[in-house]
């Protein structure tokens, strides 16, 4: 939910149709939120994804070989994980 102290002096104005604004307003009810604390929290979430998947690094070219060289290398062995992904989960079905 939205803590901020600072000031909200800017509105956002939207248009929706009314099964649209239904569907968001039992969604925002169920997160205990008002419709416009949901509208703007999934927003600035989709917005921050967006900035994440647009990120670029930039790294000396020391590291990006070194980088590139631990892609190439293969695999290392945990056995601890190939355990526990070869541990049967509640989803298998044993083939009759």
């Amino acid at each position: 939910m939205i803590t901020t102290k600072e000031n909200r002096v800017t509105r956002f104005s939207i248009r929706a149709t009314n099964r649209q604004k239904e569907m968001i307003s039992r969604a925002a009810q169920r997160s205990n939120m008002t419709i416009s604390e949901f509208v703007l929290e999934n927003s600035l979430d989709a917005a921050r994804a967006l900035e994440l998947d647009n990120a670029h690094f930039v790294v000396s070219r020391e590291d990006y070989e070194a980088f590139l060289k631990k892609l190439d290398e293969p695999p290392r062995t945990i056995p601890a994980l190939r355990q526990l992904m070869s541990d049967p989960t509640s989803i298998d079905v044993p083939n009759n």
